[in-house]
């Protein structure tokens, strides 16, 4: 039977908002209504167990309260009910420079962390040069850390918590202060502790290495467990709350557009974009890698269209583009037509990695003038295999040992 190193048991926790708008009016409503009071439940009744030696990534939109359990879980903030029990030494990385005294300097700071997580004086000294190796910020570390960037908060705080030996390390989002070289040395580092067999609970927005690191993902949706399983599964479940809600905002800024523009409407526009993958267009689909798709862009226009093109871009979720052309670039210029048209690209074998894309399209004249762009037009969502991870997919990977015993 698996040992649980993290025990949740119905745990909620509520925090109290004062609608008063400054110190002399709250002091005045003190004894007043709650008229003046809002409660807010960051989590309702969540139940978790953490297995010892498992990665647990923690996701949700903003607000989820995922960084509100890890705190619960990391003592920060008590539940108001329900309970949270550990087993093992733990480390935290909750907030940037967490546990810092901005007048200590670097090595005062180091010492009063490693006092905080239960690390004796003498044994801090023998982490001490392989704490400040790691950090890189050695000609600094008899600086305030009140004079350090961000980035050396990051650096000197993940060295500490790294190097006391923790049975559970708590990770919430601070990585991404780093740059991308000691980015790495983190992720080298919590991969060894994964291969030690320790426990880690990650906080992250970035779902890509949510999946890469963690064996299990748990989805949260207003302070409640939506979904707790296999990466690949809980995510999904994630991307598609939140393609749901970018389509109801794309949706929503359209509207507000249409309603308040004060110039005059282009004179070619496009008006829609359909994926065709099964036979029947639609403005959303879904694909397995190395699926065909279609995309039709419709253009309408007042006039007669000389010397014009269409493009389409599929971009990810973070809106980089993934995959872009255009009639020109495919060597098949646009010929002259009198009125509207619609616009058809080919796209065979399309091998992207699991995840949702939205498609926009444009239309230019004289090679360079934009004359209208409709964005996240279509929605795209890939089902893969769960083998590899990204935005490229390859058909069966494999891996051999070809040297050592």
């Amino acid at each position: 039977m698996a040992l649980n190193v993290v025990e949740i048991s119905n745990v909620s926790k509520r925090f109290v908002i004062h609608r008063d708008k400054s110190l002399k009016e709250r002091v005045l409503n003190r004894s007043r209504d709650r008229r003046h009071k809002q409660d807010f439940w960051a989590l309702r009744d969540v139940n978790l167990d953490i297995e010892l030696g498992s990665t647990v990534g923690l996701v949700g939109a903003n607000g989820s309260g995922k960084s509100t359990l890890l705190k619960m879980i990391g003592g920060i903030h008590q539940p108001t009910t329900g309970s949270v029990r550990l087993r093992g030494r733990l480390a935290a990385l909750l907030e940037l420079g967490a546990g810092f005294h901005p007048d200590l300097t670097g090595r005062e700071n180091v010492y009063l962390n490693a006092a905080i997580l239960g690390i004796s004086r003498a044994q801090t000294d023998r982490y001490f040069d392989a704490i400040v190796d790691f950090s890189g910020i050695e000609p600094f570390i008899d600086t305030q850390v009140k004079y350090y960037s961000s980035g050396m908060y990051v650096r000197l705080a993940f060295a500490v918590a790294v190097h006391v030996d923790p049975d559970i390390l708590l990770v919430d989002e601070v990585l991404a202060v780093g740059d991308e070289p000691f980015q790495r040395k983190c992720m080298d580092r919590i991969r060894g502790f994964q291969a030690e067999g320790r426990s880690i609970v990650l906080v992250s927005h970035a779902l890509d290495q949510v999946a890469d690191l963690c064996d299990r993902a748990v989805v949260l949706e207003a302070g409640q467990v939506r979904a707790d399983g296999p990466p690949r599964e809980a995510l999904r479940v994630l991307r598609e709350d939140f393609e749901e809600t970018r389509r109801h905002d794309v949706e929503e800024a359209r509207r507000v557009s249409r309603r308040t523009r004060t110039e005059p409407a282009p004179s070619a526009e496009i008006t829609a974009i359909d994926l065709v993958s099964d036979g029947a267009p639609r403005d959303r689909a879904t694909l397995t890698p190395g699926d065909d798709l279609t995309v039709r862009v419709h253009v309408t226009s007042t006039h007669a269209l000389d010397d014009w093109n269409v493009g389409i871009a599929l971009n990810n979720p973070l809106g980089q583009m993934v995959l872009g052309t255009n009639a020109v670039m495919l060597g098949k210029p646009l010929p002259h037509v009198a009125g509207g048209s619609v616009v058809e690209f080919t796209l065979p074998g399309l091998m992207l990695g699991e995840g949702s894309y939205s498609v926009d399209a444009a239309i230019s004249f004289d090679g360079l003038t934009e004359a209208d762009r409709l964005s996240e037009g279509a929605a795209l969502t890939v089902v893969a295999s769960g083998q590899v991870v990204g935005y490229t997919h390859v058909a069966n990977p494999d891996v051999n040992l070809v040297e050592g015993q």
